[in-house]
């Protein structure tokens, strides 16, 4: 199965003419199956309307079966409760007497008079609980044995006053039915004598149904010759079936899947009436339709296979000689061009192709000289990699020369400018810890001491938390250079820089303080102003080099640098009061505090998010 897909994908991939072939298929496809839904849908349609049709009819059938069956049990009734025959039975016993002979006939002759009027009763029959006798309408009078006397004791206690309707087929003991008891393949009505009377003696009364007759009420509710009508019990036995062909049936069968089946159930006597009908006698009327639309779907797809060859065909030839020419191109032939004599878009492509031929050609020949300028270009590289090393190597020789003559504040001015120089190179990293940033800030904190007569000291409160958080460096150099340049000028003592670090709610906050002169209002006014302006720019990345731009270059590069870096969340904020002191901090989201920064992709996410793109 595996190699089969694999082989249809290859030649879908690989072959126009399929791929084409199946593109005008997939066009058809929509019309195929909308016809295939039209035709199924009629044909639900056709087996609703006739289910209902056949569902109207047999409520119809069903009212009149009721309303026989009710003329029955009336008529049970009034035989059930007839004191003349009441009578009759309750002063015979056991014996046969003269008297009870004449009494005997003259109460079959009234059940025959009444099993005249009502033609629904094929007969009408009373069992003699005391002489054991079975009186009938149809075959006279008979003993019933031992079992079937039995039978009818233990029907006439289970069924009480009400009425049961038994099945010819019934067992009643052994393997005998019924049916067999009363000589009759139909239904019967079974009730007690006497109704009324609580003390009555077990006479039974049984009314059998004329089966001839409730085939004659539902044999015209048959539509087709295939088509059959089931009289079910609640407890789906059968009490009558019939065919078209006159058939009678003597065996419910379920219904089977080809069968449109409509039942429908009596509310007064649970019976049932099912009418069973082949699908196809009903689909025949839909079957020309089908066979239309099956002849239009084939021509349909046979007019798609032969438009797409011809497509194919037209589009062949020059995919071919693009083909040749491609490979030709790749063989090395660089100057290759094909001839184009088409404008459409197959002529397009091969101009295209003639000058992608060229251009090649050109690149190929330009490539040595490229090659050559890389070259240059590396070299220029490793030249500027020398020269920060030359300058922190000549800055050691200067120490040196200053220790020998003793110039002891020099040399540590150089020894820590090297140090720093060193520090900042480190190896092309642009990352330190916020340990290592301290011990860098903390080489040119001690240039400005030495430049300021010791007239400040210098404070470092780092949390251990924050020790090995990656920090971008030189971040807080423009900081410390501001709280000393504008804090310190003019102190002669007493002058102190606090340098921290510490976390607050996912954020590493960095304070540079100074107990200096502090801020005017008003300057410290525009600067904030500045600030704000620079950290309410969404959706636009940050330059460092803006047009009008005269003043605040440190902070505006720090705020460039941690918006570029640490996304839009990154703040720096600055508090001050005349006369006491100035304090800066900076805020970075702990998430972008790691060793792989990327200023261009962080940047790129934080410009999708603000403008929602």
């Amino acid at each position: 199965m595996r190699k089969t897909l694999r082989w249809l994908r290859d030649k879908f991939q690989r072959n126009i003419q399929v791929r084409l072939t199946c593109y005008f298929l997939l066009i058809l496809l929509p019309l195929v199956l909308v016809s295939l839904f039209a035709n199924e849908r009629s044909q639900q349609i056709l087996v609703e309307q006739a289910a209902e049709r056949s569902r109207l009819a047999l409520n119809s059938a069903m009212d009149y079966i009721d309303l026989t069956l009710q003329s029955v049990e009336e008529l049970s009734t009034l035989i059930s409760t007839d004191s003349e025959l009441i009578g009759t039975l309750s002063r015979n016993g056991r014996e046969l007497t003269p008297r009870a002979v004449m009494d005997f006939s003259q109460m079959m002759k009234q059940l025959s008079n009444m099993n005249s009027i009502n033609h629904i009763a094929a007969q009408i029959s009373i069992y003699h609980y005391p002489s054991t006798r079975m009186f009938s309408t149809n075959y006279g009078t008979r003993y019933l044995d031992k079992s079937q006397q039995e039978f009818m004791q233990s029907m006439t206690l289970r069924n009480g006053t009400g009425i049961l309707y038994m099945l010819p087929g019934e067992i009643i003991y052994g393997s005998t039915t019924f049916g067999e008891l009363m000589n009759s393949d139909s239904v019967t009505l079974v009730r007690s004598m006497d109704l009324y009377n609580p003390l009555r003696e077990q006479n039974v009364l049984l009314v059998t149904l004329n089966k001839t007759r409730l085939l004659n009420l539902i044999k015209p509710l048959l539509p087709s010759p295939q088509t059959k009508i089931y009289l079910t019990n609640a407890n789906n036995n059968l009490i009558a079936g019939i065919s078209q062909e006159g058939e009678t049936r003597d065996k419910y069968l379920p219904s089977e899947p080809d069968m449109l089946s409509v039942t429908i159930t009596s509310n007064t006597s649970n019976w049932k009436l099912t009418m069973m009908q082949p699908k196809s006698e009903l689909y025949s009327k839909t079957e020309q339709v089908k066979l239309y639309t099956y002849g239009i779907i084939t021509i349909s797809i046979l007019l798609a296979l032969w438009i797409s060859w011809i497509v194919y065909t037209g589009i062949a030839s020059p995919l071919q000689k693009l083909s040749h020419g491609i490979k030709r191109l790749g063989s090395g032939k660089l100057s290759i061009q094909l001839e184009n004599r088409r404008r459409d878009e197959f002529g397009y492509l091969t101009e295209a192709f003639n000058q992608m031929a060229q251009q090649q050609k050109h690149l190929i020949e330009d490539h040595y000289e490229q090659e050559l300028r890389l070259a240059k270009t590396e070299l220029k590289f490793l030249q500027s990699q020398i020269n920060p090393h030359f300058l922190y190597n000549t800055l050691d020789s200067i120490y040196w020369t200053a220790k020998n003559y003793e110039a002891d504040e020099i040399s540590e001015m150089v020894l820590n400018l090297s140090r720093f120089f060193r520090l900042s190179l480190n190896k092309g990293r642009e990352v330190f810890s916020v340990e290592e940033s301290f011990a860098h800030l903390h080489y040119y904190i001690r240039i400005q001491q030495i430049r300021f007569l010791e007239n400040f000291e210098v404070q470092y409160r780092m949390e251990d938390e924050t020790k090995g958080i990656p920090l971008l460096k030189l971040l807080l150099q423009p900081l410390v250079e501001n709280a000393i340049l504008h804090g310190m000028d003019g102190k002669e003592d007493g002058g102190r820089l606090v340098v921290s670090s510490r976390l607050e709610e996912g954020f590493l906050v960095l304070e540079v303080k100074d107990n200096g002169s502090g801020i005017p209002q008003e300057r410290l006014a525009y600067i904030q102003e500045e600030l704000g302006r620079l950290h309410r720019r969404k959706g636009k990345l940050y330059s460092l080099d803006e047009e009008g731009v005269d003043d605040l270059f440190g902070l505006r590069n720090v705020v460039s640098r941690i918006k570029l870096y640490y996304g839009g969340s990154a703040e720096l904020s600055i508090d001050s009061s005349e006369g006491g002191g100035t304090c800066t901090a900076l805020k970075l989201p702990l998430v972008r505090c790691r060793e792989d920064f990327s200023p261009g992709a962080d940047s790129m996410i934080d410009y999708k998010e603000e403008t929602g793109t």
